[in-house]
């Protein structure tokens, strides 16, 4: 009896696990055993913020398209990839882009209808767009330059320079002030405030978010001090645009001075506008996607500069034939300076773990069968690594883009692809010209500290790309 008493259980658990395996359409695809049971592994890396050095592991071991979970699948094929992301494509946003950020929202982050995408797109492009943000060029260099002197300030008074920090600074208030029409003033203060912290606690919460939703919809019934003071932080967010919204609006109405906002032309929606309520949701967005981004990239950026000699000596030499008054007009001839920028962008991409997407019908793929339902997600992690399109993928060589190949610019993805391209692209690259440039024209001999370690700047993710060490000192002089 005690035999029969293990034996029956035992025998009932292997025959599930062999009708699953059997009955499993993704048995096909390559990658680790346990992903056809579980996707523990995965969600435990995202956990620990190197989710996309995990899958690019997989993707080394097992190919271009690998199994990582139950239902997930990541495509690193070049072809599939632009399949993906096409324009028109069938494949719609996940649940994780909702489980990312609030439920009761939809934006145009997270949205997976094609209707309301489309529409609020079309709406939102008009004024971020390349030459509706010219207008605000002076506004964005004023805030670049603003930031070079209170970096010579630090270093006046400390002998280093956290240039993480400053150009934390510097995005948050650009996005802030193009958003709300009025600026943190953290650059003026030296100092992060409330919203600063606030969007910080919120970040600190989305890996747990996004691996473990139910947890998440949990604490809205048991509060837990985890989410709780993320929930919190979410409100004194809301509570803050919404304020600066009616404060933009009363400006408006009294035909004031006031600073063109990236949101001035939504506010009327009997005129096709947008709604208080969704101008709040869509700004919200904006600053957290415009601030972390910006800020990283440029910091990363000093990083590898620094510590290449011949990358700054011919950096420095083509930023030395520019005017005393230089603005972004005369950055964009530069070519060393793009190449630097893409090479950055490419090894340091502000979002390069995968983007989940979901096919409403069953595709071929990069030569596999995946049924509909299946999660595919793509990163930029992987697609920027691929040494058949980029040789020497880890080595920083901005020369590579010299003569860009047709594969290196389908491959690259440091702002998405396809019709969910971000919006914020054109912002992006100018405040990074911008500042590259102001940075070493103010700086040409700056130096990374000796305190400072690779390991301190070790890539995380969990969205948002950062440095491990939240830092990155740098010798001005």
């Amino acid at each position: 009896m005690g035999f029969l008493y293990w034996a029956v259980p035992v025998a009932l658990l292997t025959f599930l696990a062999l009708r699953r395996w059997w009955s499993d359409p993704l048995s096909p695809i390559p990658g680790p055993w346990f992903t056809k049971w579980s996707d523990v592994v995965l969600k435990s890396h995202w956990l620990r913020g190197n989710r996309m050095k995990y899958v690019h592991g997989l993707h080394q071991q097992y190919g271009p398209v690998v199994r990582v979970g139950p239902g997930e699948v990541d495509v690193a094929d070049l072809a599939a990839v632009k399949e993906v992301h096409r324009i028109g494509t069938s494949f719609m946003k996940s649940s994780w882009y909702r489980d990312l950020t609030r439920h009761d929202i939809e934006n145009l982050f997270n949205t997976s209808d094609v209707k309301f995408h489309s529409t609020r797109r079309r709406l939102l492009s008009s004024p971020i767009s390349d030459a509706e943000l010219r207008k605000s060029h002076p506004l964005i260099d004023a805030r670049v330059q603003l930031a070079i002197q209170q970096m010579q300030r630090q270093m006046d008074r400390h002998g280093v320079v956290d240039v993480f920090q400053w150009w934390m600074f510097m995005a948050t208030d650009i996005i802030g002030e193009l958003s709300f029409g009025d600026s943190f003033r953290m650059l003026e203060q030296g100092r992060k405030n409330q919203y600063c912290q606030d969007l910080e606690s919120i970040s600190a919460t989305e890996a747990v978010r996004v691996a473990f939703p139910r947890i998440v919809s949990l604490a809205d019934v048991i509060p837990l001090p985890y989410f709780h003071q993320s929930a919190k932080a979410g409100q004194r967010m809301e509570h803050y645009a919404a304020e600066s919204v009616q404060r933009y609006k009363r400006l408006m109405a009294a035909g004031e001075n006031r600073t063109e906002a990236l949101f001035t032309k939504l506010f009327d929606p009997d005129k096709g506008g947008l709604s208080d309520r969704s101008i709040i949701d869509e700004a919200i967005s904006f600053i957290i996607a415009g601030s972390d981004t910006t800020a990283n990239t440029m910091t990363y950026l000093v990083w590898s500069v620094c510590r290449d000699e011949a990358i700054r000596t011919r950096l420095l030499q083509e930023l030395a034939t520019l005017p005393e008054a230089f603005d972004d007009h005369h950055l964009r001839g530069l070519a060393y300076l793009g190449q630097v920028i893409d090479e950055t962008l490419r090894l340091f991409s502000g979002v390069p773990s995968g983007l989940p997407r979901v096919s409403a019908q069953d595709v071929a793929l990069a030569g596999l069968w995946i049924p509909a339902g299946t999660v595919i997600t793509t990163q930029a992690y992987s697609l920027h690594r691929n040494p058949d399109v980029f040789p020497e993928p880890e080595c920083f060589n901005p020369s590579r883009w010299e003569q860009p190949t047709k594969a290196m610019k389908d491959a690259f993805m440091a702002f998405g692809g396809g019709a969910r391209t971000c919006l914020g692209v054109h912002l992006a690259r100018t405040e990074i010209r911008l500042a590259t440039a102001r940075f070493f024209r103010a700086f040409p001999q700056a130096r990374i500290d000796e305190s400072m370690s690779v390991s301190d700047m070790d890539q995380i993710s969990y969205f948002l790309l950062s440095p491990r060490g939240k830092r990155c000192l740098v010798n001005l002089w």
